[in-house]
């Protein structure tokens, strides 16, 4: 089985936790995509930054957006949703917590419930 690629945009300053959690779930034996390390190890100018996140999004298949309580707010999650239009990749929505208020941001395709089978559906295009 060839998986596809996915991006995963969060909100760096409180939700890594939830894109070290589907990188996880990608490592599933059954997992019908896998996650490339795009992780930023170096500052970047805010030109720079654009150029590379475009660049790392137009290799992917569906960017997913995992929405924490703030998600809705972050500048950086607000550029890539714009960047995955822009390329033509879809971006959907992916509610990080269950106990929490997650506003949805801007922009998605859809939103989702953090389920394995949603998970694998977004992937596969059934959703």
């Amino acid at each position: 089985m060839i998986k596809k690629k996915v991006f995963i945009s969060f909100d760096f300053d409180n939700d890594e936790f939830l894109r070290n959690s589907l990188v996880g779930q990608s490592k599933n034996p059954d997992s019908p995509f896998e996650i490339e390390d795009w992780s930023v190890k170096e500052p970047w100018d805010e030109r720079t930054w654009k150029e590379k996140c475009l660049t790392k999004i137009k290799k992917t298949d569906l960017v997913i957006v995992m929405v924490g309580t703030k998600t809705s707010q972050c500048s950086g999650v607000k550029a890539e949703i714009e960047m995955a239009k822009e390329a033509g990749v879809p971006v959907v929505g992916v509610r990080g917590y269950k106990d929490k208020i997650c506003p949805s941001p801007n922009g998605l395709e859809g939103y989702y419930s953090w389920t394995w089978d949603n998970i694998k559906a977004l992937v596969n295009g059934d959703r």
